[in-house]
């Protein structure tokens, strides 16, 4: 149980950082909200995965729910800046 605790932590973490650094702009999230962003990333990418059939038969690193989880902590990130009144600024400026 705290084992699977740590490891969505850890994969929240990497998914909402990889997310941050694709969206253009900077983003004014404090480092638990992006943690948790990205453990909803990785939740609801994981669940879409599966819901299209996907299975990792083949055991090993499952990259099509990481690649979803990215791809929806980057939409999260976009709404909770939208909704927030977070607007980032350009990068340069």
């Amino acid at each position: 149980m705290i084992g699977a605790i740590i490891t969505a932590v850890v994969v929240g973490a990497i998914i909402g950082a990889l997310a941050r650094l694709i969206m253009p702009g900077r983003q004014n999230l404090s480092t638990l909200m992006t943690v948790l962003l990205g453990i909803g990333g990785a939740l609801i990418g994981s669940w879409l995965a599966a819901a299209v059939g996907y299975t990792n038969a083949n055991g090993g690193f499952a990259i099509i729910p990481f690649v979803v989880g990215v791809v929806v902590a980057i939409v999260l990130i976009a709404i909770y800046t939208a909704l927030s009144g977070r607007h980032g600024t350009p990068v340069g400026h």
